[in-house]
């Protein structure tokens, strides 16, 4: 037979793709894509100046948080200092005054009470101090 199919048993033809036409459409398709994306106009930009990093002008290490511990019983421990609830806000004020970048550093005993814990923060925002963190870890008061 002169059209290229296999006949069926019955005299009908068989359909099957041919592979040589959709392999020119794919390759006319792909060409089609290229000379459309090399007539596009290129995105123009807007010039960022960025950052460069440099060392920091001084090598003074930054100081250490000052350490306020709350214990169980309620009494507070400035770096290990066992100190009076009335004394932690003049001690924050003149902290902040003598410090450049006031650092501190809250822990609490693992039988300690919420309230003084939330009085010592409280007098630590009234203070103006900003880089306030909390310990997590145990840590035994006035250790």
């Amino acid at each position: 037979m002169a059209g290229g199919g296999a006949a069926a048993p019955q005299g009908k033809k068989k359909a099957r793709i041919e592979i040589i036409p959709l392999i020119d459409v794919v390759f006319f398709l792909l060409a089609t894509f290229v000379l459309f994306t090399l007539s596009l106009n290129r995105i123009k930009s807007v010039p960022v100046n960025l950052p460069v990093a440099a060392p920091p002008s001084t090598t003074k290490e930054p100081e250490e948080p000052v350490i306020i511990q709350v214990s169980d019983v309620g009494t507070v421990y400035w770096n290990r200092e066992l100190i009076g609830m009335a004394e932690v806000t003049p001690r924050l004020i003149q902290y902040k005054s003598s410090t450049q970048n006031p650092r501190i550093l809250v822990s609490g005993d693992d039988r300690a009470k919420f309230g003084p814990t939330i009085q010592v923060l409280d007098e630590i925002r009234s203070a103006g101090i900003t880089q306030v963190s909390i310990e997590t870890a145990y840590r035994g008061a006035g250790k």
